[in-house]
């Protein structure tokens, strides 16, 4: 097996020398880049193609797991950080390994051997493409208060990055295989999930009031009577959205009423 193609993307530099110094020892490896944010990060990926990418989680600007939202190319990851939490959500995202700072030699080499054991089970297939779950399904098994909740979301079209701060959000409504996000200026396309930003927004400040519709709180002017059983929404922008029956209640324990 030729040497694993590597890219570190680490904002710290001494964490970075720590690698390099690691790899220097490693005959599997060949070091093909180094990056220091997020944003750089996905460049150098779409530039050189790696097989295996050693990837910070909290980083400016940019996460790690945000990062890996706008790749096109996903290649091998081992996340390396100084906290814990971010264990599930790294194995849920199909991580190699998750390196704990400060790491040894001895666990760095294992990392790498995971790597060259799960490439060996992909030689037969090695022109398929490896999608890694962005949306994460499995996040149905944790509870909302497990999971890290998100202040922004990254929405790539073609080679642009948009950010959209959530509180500037307004409603989300679900589109096929994608979602729909309705900020006072502008709509996003998104190839997420109700289930997982259901699971990830501000609790105190987003509620899932159908299968279809997820709304801003604080964009609320009146919420009606809609027939027998139904509900309305009324936002401030004057759109309406439909509450179910079944979120009708949560809704309004959420709002306090």
């Amino acid at each position: 097996m030729n040497k694993l193609r590597t890219v570190i993307i680490e904002d710290e530099a001494p964490a970075r020398e720590l690698v390099k110094a690691y790899i220097k020892t490693n005959e599997n490896i060949e070091l093909v880049g180094e990056c220091q944010d997020g944003f750089s990060g996905v460049k150098k990926i779409m530039e050189t193609k790696p097989d295996l990418i050693f990837l910070d989680i909290q980083m400016p600007k940019l996460t790690g797991f945000e990062m890996i939202e706008l790749l096109d190319h996903i290649p091998e990851i081992i996340f390396t950080t100084a906290y814990d939490q971010y264990a599930i959500k790294a194995f849920e995202l199909s991580a190699v390994d998750y390196l704990m700072k400060p790491f040894s030699r001895g666990r760095f080499n294992e990392a790498v051997e995971k790597v060259l054991a799960r490439l060996q089970t992909k030689a037969d297939s090695e022109n398929e493409e490896r999608v890694v779950p962005k949306n994460i399904e499995n996040f149905t098994n944790l509870k909302k208060e497990e999971i890290e909740q998100i202040e922004r979301i990254f929405v790539k079209t073609g080679t642009k990055i948009d950010v959209v701060p959530v509180e500037t959000i307004v409603k989300i409504e679900a589109q096929d295989d994608y979602v729909e996000i309705h900020t006072a200026d502008r709509k996003y396309l998104k190839n997420d999930t109700m289930n997982y930003l259901e699971k990830v927004l501000p609790s105190n400040t987003f509620a899932r009031v159908h299968r279809s519709n997820i709304i801003n709180l604080n964009h609320i002017e009146k919420i009606e009577k809609y027939g027998k059983e139904s509900y309305i929404v009324k936002l401030k922008d004057g759109s309406t959205v439909n509450v179910s029956k079944s979120r009708i209640k949560d809704l309004k324990n959420q709002l306090g009423i």
